[in-house]
């Protein structure tokens, strides 16, 4: 296995992941263990049994070895089968040494370039980070295999059926159920408290009332406003006669005769009704322009005169210091809170239809519309590949560093219960090419020797 160190690219934006790792923590004081294999038992078990088929062969090798060495003098034939058997020997061993210091140090002694993924487990975790961002987090591959995915016509044909934009709809009314739950009510409250103060404290009253006055004065549209305004007036006074009969008998003294309270009676609630009706329909009545006058004058001092102004911010920082102001802010975020929670549990709110409905139309036109579905693609792929080029470095070093963290010898038990099985077939394949290899040596060596 190559566990040459590879040069570790910059990741996006320039920055190098830092090269030193941690130190490699010593097994049980710290480290991090693997995840237990699926079928742990099963993979030891067939490790274990090839393990003994691979040995069984060497050790036949060796008893065939040492028969035919003693019984060669007698039968020179024999000299093939213990060329095969002693060949057989050394490239079984030669193959169990090199399995067994992948793993370990042979016959426990330290020898140089032996027990290597315990030992050189941080510089393979390195390698591998690297390779996963240079060759399977790279534009190139993510960008074609994205466009193999057709991600958005997948996403329309599935968007577009009603059932699933209401798991959409569901599932966007339990995030912003979870989200607000998660916001502090006491932070949110301040929040808006403060928001709404410092900007009403930063515009001044009277100046922005002046505006609005002024849109209303623009084309006479106050005088809607008088004209709303005689009207309540008149209602006010028919509802109110025998109310206005009454104050003006007990405003007047005993002595005076009741026909002549009638009459005074009659004589306001007449010239009352007259005034109003003339002031109704004549455009032009004084009372009008009087009017005109007043509410331009009062809209150019609420502009201009630094008196108003001032009365103007006094009567603001009253109403923001006012206990009901104040609260204002809690019963806001509170209601607000209570309705996104009600909404959101609820099936059949119009929140979640409203959100169901307009997933479903948009994948409708998303359908439709090719040139949209390839705007879409382009979306996801832009998104995708941003994330990816910010983040594979990270990844790459969430790799490593994983991997440097990682028990030494249950990252060794783990990693030879998933290979180790395939890598006793070497010793074996070893053991029989070799046997192979020497009685073609031998043989050739006893030709050669008879020319």
């Amino acid at each position: 296995m190559d566990t040459q160190v590879e040069p570790r690219p910059p990741v996006a934006g320039g920055r190098t992941p830092p090269d030193p790792l941690p130190p490699e923590p010593a097994s049980g004081a710290g480290a991090l263990a693997l995840q237990p294999l699926k079928d742990e038992e099963l993979k030891r078990q067939q490790l274990e049994s090839m393990k003994i088929r691979a040995t069984g062969l060497l050790l036949i090798a060796a008893v065939v070895f040492g028969i035919t060495r003693v019984l060669e003098s007698r039968w020179p034939w024999l000299g093939y089968v213990r060329a095969t058997a002693e060949a057989s020997m050394v490239g079984g061993l030669a193959d169990w040494f090199a399995v067994t210091a992948l793993f370990r140090y042979p016959m426990g002694l330290k020898i140089p370039h032996t027990a290597i993924i315990p030992n050189r487990k941080e510089r393979i975790g390195r390698s591998l980070g690297n390779f996963v961002q240079n060759n399977f987090l790279s534009p190139g591959v993510i960008r074609m295999r994205l466009q193999k995915a057709s991600i958005a016509h997948k996403l329309a044909d599935w968007l577009a059926l009603p059932e699933h934009g209401e798991i959409v709809g569901r599932h966007a009314a339990a995030s912003v159920s979870g989200l607000v739950q998660v916001l502090k009510d006491e932070e949110v409250q301040e929040l808006i408290e403060t928001s709404v103060a410092k900007r009403v404290r930063d515009t001044q009253v009277a100046p922005l009332t002046g505006k609005v006055l002024s849109l209303m004065t623009h084309n006479n549209r106050h005088q809607e406003l008088l004209d709303s305004a005689l009207k309540l007036i008149g209602r006010l006074v028919d509802e109110n006669r025998e109310g206005l009969r009454q104050k003006i008998r007990d405003e007047l003294p005993w002595w005076v005769p009741t026909p002549i309270d009638e009459k005074i009676y009659q004589k306001i609630i007449t010239g009352v009704e007259t005034t109003l009706e003339e002031v109704s329909v004549n455009p032009e009545h004084p009372l009008r322009h009087r009017y005109n006058e007043a509410m331009l004058e009062f809209v150019e001092k609420l502009r201009t005169s630094p008196e108003m102004i001032e009365r103007g911010e006094h009567l603001k920082e009253d109403l923001l210091q006012h206990p009901a102001v104040r609260g204002y802010s809690a019963s806001l975020w509170g209601d607000l809170k209570a309705s996104v929670l009600k909404h959101a549990a609820d099936p059949g709110s119009e929140f979640r239809r409203r959100i169901a409905h307009t997933v479903t139309r948009f994948a409708e036109s998303m359908r439709n519309d090719p040139e949209l579905m390839e705007k879409v693609d382009g979306w996801i792929e832009s998104a995708v590949l941003y994330v990816i080029e910010q983040y594979r470095g990270e990844v790459a070093e969430l790799i490593a560093s994983t991997v440097a963290a990682w028990d030494p010898e249950d990252t060794t038990r783990k990693i030879e219960l998933q290979i180790g099985k395939d890598l006793q077939f070497i010793r074996i394949n070893g053991t029989l090419v070799g046997g192979l290899a020497g009685l073609v040596i031998y043989t050739l060596s006893q030709i050669f020797a008879h020319w």
